[in-house]
């Protein structure tokens, strides 16, 4: 069910997708992760406490509740190595795309769109996952926000992608599932679908995205 109008699919010339919580139902993984690395430095938040920073690069994260918690880590960058480790083991051993990806996938490039992917992961978790869903042939080019100087709401990782697909930003729809995901898509001047992740409640603000939907598959039912 829709909010807001439905998107014309003649409107756009690239799809650009997040990944966690979009293509994969990640975020509980990335929680039990964080719960499981940060428990051995006396951390006692919880899974809930994570929604705080969902859509966050994982630095931008510890680095966070590194400050807010008094923790007082000094290497950071160890703590988040063992906080991917664990998730890739975790995504490794049980896979689960979310409803509606491959078919979105195959609607948009039977179309003559370009698609792309735009994620605050890093390169070694996006070939995880679309290795892991067998999903990497489908995709035009993939970019993860470790290589900007800030990562969503920041705009650059979709303002790249955008870039190396060689379409103007006012001709791409990004499909987000947080906030901060919504707030990037927004920044570079893209239209955005939001398809709120089911395992924690949707940031109130998410009503700015353009169009909403409960999953891909209702998304392309939409626009066929």
């Amino acid at each position: 069910m829709t909010t807001k109008p439905v998107p014309i699919l003649a409107d756009f010339d690239a799809i650009i997708y997040d990944m966690d919580g979009v293509l994969i139902d990640s975020e509980p993984l990335w929680k039990i992760a964080m719960e499981t690395v940060f428990g051995k430095y006396g951390s006692t938040l919880t899974k809930q406490d994570f929604q705080k920073t969902v859509g966050l690069r994982i630095d931008e994260v510890i680095h966070f509740w590194n400050l807010h918690e008094g923790w007082q880590l000094s290497n950071e960058k160890n703590v988040e190595q063992e906080i991917i480790s664990t998730l890739i083991a975790l995504i490794k051993a049980k896979p689960q795309e979310l409803k509606g990806v491959s078919a979105s996938l195959h609607f948009f490039r039977k179309n003559g769109c370009k698609i792309g992917l735009a994620t605050s992961s890093s390169e070694l978790l996006i070939q995880t996952v679309l290795e892991a869903l067998d999903l990497k042939h489908l995709f035009d080019f993939t970019y993860s926000a470790e290589h900007e100087p800030y990562g969503k709401p920041h705009p650059g990782v979709y303002l790249k992608v955008a870039q190396e697909l060689g379409v103007k930003t006012t001709r791409c729809l990004v499909i987000e599932d947080s906030w901060n995901g919504v707030l990037a898509g927004l920044a570079a001047r893209m239209k955005v679908c939001c398809i709120p992740e089911k395992t924690h409640l949707p940031h109130p603000n998410l009503v700015v995205a353009d169009f909403h939907f409960e999953d891909l598959e209702a998304l392309v039912q939409a626009l066929a």
